[in-house]
């Protein structure tokens, strides 16, 4: 590691969709600090995710691969083995000191570190409270009867709620907080810095703290996007989610504009913590020797085609924000529309370290070589579950190839003309060229991987189409606390 390298920090949020930047062109939602981010580095606008879920998204970030090869497919699969390298591991093993601070969904172990030398931890759903610091913080500050401090979820999970937390011990502000005290401790640190801030909002339910809930109201919330032939547009995965969210026994639109008003005022919330730290790093004379990364897991429907969650490949699901503040405001202002990926970050990391690493360790790209023009490549890959539950994405500049095999369907859009996917041109004529092109990238792609779940020969592998049941009570989530069972009667 050369001298002079620079800090990283590496903020990170959940289930936040790419459209949520006011300079960016969202002229509703309040995001000064993420603007001062746009305008002092680099926006991505065309940066996704390599799977729609947590688990597998978190899994191919830290690892710089794709599912493919970190196996990891959805949440309820393991990550791979603690001891395979991770941008913590290597930038640890180059002199760095190392913090994880926040949501990381590390599995099966959520504690465990990684390559991070210390963590501060906040996971969602916990088992025991005194293994997680924020819970055990909670309970020693005099909230312990708070049972759910990120919100009440199963049948509330998309009903809008104030939480019961004031500012600072809300999980979002706690963060931010926590964020700050290891700044503070770093103004004279004769090592370069590797610091990781995991915000489990926006993810649902959302649950800004007062008076946050006051930002928008709403009425002035715009509608869902609803194409005439969304059924069309939809896979197995959009009903399965909109079954156990509660959400598929029709669509309220008051109801969906006060979701957005508060989804909205999460993420405000959010760049308010981010004003902090970029405060703190420019009093302490740190801001330009700080090379800034802000991004998400995935997506959110919020409505749009009918439909609430991730999972889906549609761009309000599988797009990401992804901006880059680099040293000494370099590139300042820049925007990209060349397609990145979570997979990007790690050898992000460490070209701008000056850590060398063979770029076949990873399936990423440095940012800085993609922004700048060095490297062009025309797609990236995403995916989320396998073999009968695989969705399989290839998205370009231009189209989106979408196959999902629960249903032994094809998907393609032609995003130039049709950034809002409204339209799925398979069966038209003129693009069976494209479709067959995009099919047999992705399809051979896959064989390259060893993706044999996916794919037999030439073609996509057939499995028996999936349909959700016709009981609407079937399949409905349940998540109280798991402590809680446990703990209930001694509240």
């Amino acid at each position: 590691m050369p001298e002079n390298a620079p800090n990283i920090l590496h903020i990170f949020t959940d289930q936040q969709r790419f459209d949520t930047i006011s300079a960016l062109g969202n002229q509703l939602i309040k995001t000064p600090n993420l603007d001062r981010l746009v305008r002092e580095g680099t926006a991505f606008q065309r940066a996704y995710s390599p799977s729609p879920e947590c688990v597998p998204a978190r899994a191919s970030m830290i690892t710089g691969w794709y599912p493919t090869r970190t196996e990891c497919y959805c949440n309820e699969q393991p990550m791979p083995p603690v001891d395979t390298p991770t941008l913590m591991s290597l930038l640890s093993d180059a002199g760095y000191q190392t913090m994880g601070i926040g949501k990381c969904h590390f599995s099966p172990n959520s504690y465990a570190l990684r390559g991070f030398q210390q963590r501060v931890s906040q996971e969602e759903t916990i088992s025991d409270r005194s293994a997680d610091n924020y819970s055990k913080w909670l309970v020693d500050n005099g909230w312990g009867w708070v049972i759910e401090p990120h919100g009440v979820r199963s049948d509330m999970y998309y009903i809008p709620q104030v939480s019961v937390l004031p500012e600072h011990a809300h999980p979002v502000g706690w963060i931010g907080d926590q964020v700050l005290n290891f700044l503070e401790t770093k103004t004279d640190s004769e090592k370069p810095w590797y610091c990781y801030a995991g915000f489990i909002h926006p993810h649902p339910p959302f649950a800004p703290p007062i008076p946050w809930h006051k930002e928008y109201r709403a009425p002035e919330m715009p509608l869902p996007e609803i194409p005439e032939d969304c059924e069309d547009l939809l896979s197995f995965i959009n009903h399965f989610q909109n079954r156990y969210k509660y959400r598929d026994r029709g669509l309220d639109l008051n109801l969906v504009r006060s979701i957005r008003a508060y989804y909205y005022a999460c993420i405000t919330f959010i760049d308010h913590q981010v004003g902090r730290i970029l405060d703190s790093l420019e009093q302490s004379g740190q801001l330009d020797n700080t090379l800034i990364v802000f991004s998400a897991d995935h997506g959110e429907y919020l409505g749009d085609f009918g439909s609430f969650g991730k999972r889906g490949m549609h761009d309000v699901s599988a797009r990401i924000p992804l901006l880059v503040r680099w040293p000494a405001k370099s590139n300042a202002g820049t925007i990209c529309s060349r397609v990145a990926s979570l997979v990007d970050l790690a050898p992000t990391f460490l070209d701008v370290a000056g850590i060398s690493y063979d770029s076949d360790d990873f399936d990423g790209i440095s940012l800085r070589l993609i922004a700048d023009g060095s490297i062009r490549r025309d797609s990236v890959y995403s995916q989320y579950g396998r073999a009968e539950n695989g969705l399989y994405m290839l998205v370009g500049e231009r189209w989106k190839y979408v196959y999902s095999a629960p249903d032994q369907k094809e998907y393609l859009f032609d995003l130039k003309s049709d950034a809002l996917e409204h339209t799925n041109l398979v069966g038209q004529l003129e693009f069976e060229v494209t479709l067959g092109q995009m099919r047999e990238k992705c399809i051979s792609w896959l064989h390259e991987q060893g993706e044999v779940a996916a794919v037999a020969d030439d073609d996509w592998r057939l499995y028996p189409k999936q349909k959700v049941s016709t009981n609407p009570d079937d399949g409905l989530l349940c998540q109280d606390p798991p402590w809680w069972v446990k703990e209930k009667d001694l509240l």
